[in-house]
């Protein structure tokens, strides 16, 4: 898989890291459903590392941000790059997301302490993209994991121009 530049946020994700339907019930079993889809991922050398500075993380301020999104992320020796999953969520989620309402798309974002730079920019390149209506609708109706990346790069490219 190649390194996505700066922003590149469908690069960051396969279709093994992007689950559609995820049927969770809280914010704690969506956050470990989608740090499970990184288990065998060639950039993370240990998932419960990962597992524990995301949920770190959480714990200073709710990754939910508003629009039906939630963005857990943790920056953790455990990641040599930048890595993503994806999930759409069966049912919403109470995140306790800073608009109160609940989160129906969950994007994790997990990379080496060294990348603090690329990943505040990535993190609100993928806030810009979702708070596009559009996007998020075609998100929310997704049924294949290679339809979210195709939106996600289509998206990015609107972004650009």
């Amino acid at each position: 898989m190649p390194t996505a530049t700066t922003a590149d946020i469908h690069q960051l994700l396969r279709p093994s890291t992007v689950q559609i339907g995820l049927s969770g019930q809280t914010k704690n079993e969506v956050i470990n459903a989608l740090v499970d889809l990184l288990e065998g991922h060639d950039s993370i050398d240990s998932l419960e590392a990962v597992r524990e500075a995301v949920f770190e993380r959480e714990k200073v301020m709710s990754t939910g941000v508003g629009k039906t999104l939630a963005l857990p992320h943790a920056k953790t020796a455990a990641a040599r790059d930048t890595v993503a999953a994806f999930a759409t969520t069966a049912n919403p989620i109470d995140f306790g997301a800073i608009d109160d309402q609940p989160v129906r798309l969950v994007f994790l974002l997990v990379g080496p302490e060294s990348d603090k730079s690329r990943h505040i920019k990535i993190l609100g390149r993928i806030s810009r993209l979702v708070s596009r209506d559009p996007i998020r609708e075609q998100l929310l109706n997704v049924e294949a994991p290679d339809e979210v990346i195709r939106i996600l790069k289509d998206g990015e490219a609107q972004l650009r121009s």
